[in-house]
């Protein structure tokens, strides 16, 4: 029994890893989260993180950190840039398991916890991608649940320190994951749960004299040292990045305050079909009166975490992951009451998967008028172990539920690498890594770098080394203005002045903005080309 449940554990991370040194990194969020750390490295400097060498605020360094290390360990690879993310994302699912069981549900109810999460196509998907929120969800996840496990052993006064030392540790990773933000959620989430059940007693158990001198230790050295170094850190970091982007528009993610809906609804897709069961008494079942309800104070979570991101003004997808795991702790005990709740999930998860298949190939036709091999092959691949998933499926209903909703977890997750391996193949333009290795190699040290009308992430970090960048400012604007670039005189017109003297560069300019410089006279041969960039030779 022991060797059967590793081996299934091992299995689910096998897939989950699967295609981290396979697919390469999208920009711009994933190539930005990779390049911010090779410069750490690079430069040495672990305490101001830098991106494209200028001076980069928006995010604590802790993935930053575990990132370079890996780099400095294992080199600068695909893999290694999205490992700490992936894995992150990956432990959630297992944490989810454990924290099941730990609060009383069977181990089957506790695996049918983790299934849940696995077979989320939000979570599946997003958590392969190299970004910050699979650490801050982690973090976020275990200081949710070790708090729920330090008021359940109140009689215990050991081990409720004990845990809530956890919560603390963990509250401070999470802010060096993410931000202050990690506060916010926690405090109005205990808060709204004391109102509802007018209940105080959590405060009483909150280890204050502990608590806070361990989270201070953790979270405050790197704010303290990058401040005395950096005096305008400050006002970025907190000011700008949080007040600003949360209450007004200054962010270019702004949407409507329903965007976190239609992405929830995905994720509860494989559950939809049993939504009318979702009843507060179902998902708590019987609970002793005066106790501390783990359910409801999950549940309160995943709505703060809901209400809060919607009323922000800048929105991202990524920024609910982190009620998914307590989402699937609170639907498990719901989901495995009902017979017909697997039946339902094995057919909406696979045919999901399929028609979003059917959806990157056609999205592919219609941009290009062809289709590539390899995208073909990933989504004949999809439909094959979709395929056989069904047909092996018929032959195992006598096996325990359990094993069968793990066994629908591991297919999600095969399910998803081969889509993003499929979506990699269909949209190649979404890396730089293609222009790149055309000539990596080839370039001399002394070569001038421009990247002109845009800024791609991917260039800096598969080229190892940033570049000059002309007409262009976006998420760069804080950084320049720190080294005192002016983006008047970073124009195209002078960026062509420029050119116009060099003996020895190569420019990555968007096609829109080369025809332009093209019809100003541009001289130079282009060596190279993909949807995005025009690579200009000067020599």
């Amino acid at each position: 029994m022991v060797r059967a449940a590793t081996g299934v554990w091992i299995l689910l991370g096998v897939l989950w890893f699967a295609n981290l040194p396979l697919r390469p990194l999208f920009d711009p969020d994933e190539a930005r989260y990779a390049e911010i750390p090779r410069e750490m490295a690079a430069s040495g400097d672990w305490v101001t993180p830098t991106l494209n060498g200028l001076k980069y605020f928006e995010k604590p360094p802790l993935q930053y950190w575990a990132t370079a290390a890996l780099y400095s360990g294992f080199g600068v690879h695909d893999w290694t840039a999205r490992l700490w993310a992936a894995a992150l994302a990956f432990l959630c699912i297992p944490l989810t398991f454990a924290f099941a069981a730990r609060i009383g549900y069977s181990r089957d109810t506790a695996l049918v916890a983790a299934a849940l999460l696995a077979i989320n196509p939000y979570f599946a998907l997003g958590g392969q991608l190299n970004l910050l929120d699979q650490g801050l969800t982690f973090f976020l996840s275990a200081a949710v649940f070790s708090f729920v496990l330090a008021q359940r052993e109140h009689l215990d006064p050991r081990r409720t320190r004990n845990w809530m030392l956890v919560t603390w540790a963990s509250l401070a990773l999470a802010v060096l994951s993410k931000g202050i933000v990690t506060l916010v959620i926690a405090g109005a989430t205990l808060f709204a749960y004391m109102v509802v059940t007018r209940n105080f007693s959590p405060l009483r158990r909150l280890q204050f004299k502990f608590g806070v001198p361990l989270f201070l230790a953790i979270a405050m050295p790197w704010f303290w040292i990058v401040q005395s170094r950096n005096p305008e850190f400050f006002q970025f970091f907190f000011i700008h990045e949080h007040f600003a982007r949360f209450l007004t528009t200054v962010s270019a993610h702004v949407e409507p305050v329903w965007y976190f809906i239609p992405i929830l609804l995905v994720a509860l897709l494989p559950l939809i079909g049993n939504f009318r069961r979702w009843t507060l008494g179902n998902i708590e079942g019987e609970r002793t009166p005066g106790e501390f309800r783990p359910e409801l104070f999950l549940l309160i979570w995943c709505a703060v975490v809901m209400v809060l991101f919607s009323l922000s003004q800048s929105k991202l997808a990524s920024y609910v992951m982190p009620m998914m795991p307590p989402l699937a702790v609170v639907l498990a005990r719901v989901t495995w009451s009902q017979t017909n709740a697997f039946s339902r999930a094995k057919w909406i998860a696979v045919g999901f998967i399929l028609v979003v298949a059917a959806g990157v190939v056609s999205a592919s036709w219609l941009r290009e008028p062809s289709i590539s091999t390899s995208t073909i092959t990933w989504a004949a691949l999809v439909a094959a172990g979709a395929a056989m998933y069904l047909a092996l499926e018929r032959g195992r209903q006598q096996n325990s539920m359990a094993n069968r909703w793990m066994s629908l977890a591991a297919v999600s997750i095969m399910g998803y690498q081969l889509l993003a391996m499929c979506y990699a193949a269909a949209f190649p333009a979404r890396s730089a890594t293609g222009l790149a290795s055309e000539f990596v190699k080839a370039i001399p040290a002394e070569t001038n770098l421009y990247s002109v009308g845009q800024y791609r992430h991917s260039l800096s970090f598969y080229l190892r080394r940033p570049l000059i960048v002309y007409d262009y400012v976006g998420e760069l604007a804080f950084g320049m203005q720190q080294a005192r670039v002016s983006p008047a005189a970073r124009n195209r017109e002078q960026f062509l002045e420029h050119w116009q003297n060099e003996t020895s560069a190569i420019a990555f300019i968007d096609p829109a903005v080369y025809k332009t410089l093209l019809a100003a006279g541009m001289p130079g041969r282009v060596i190279a080309r993909d949807a995005r960039s025009v690579v200009v030779a000067r020599s």
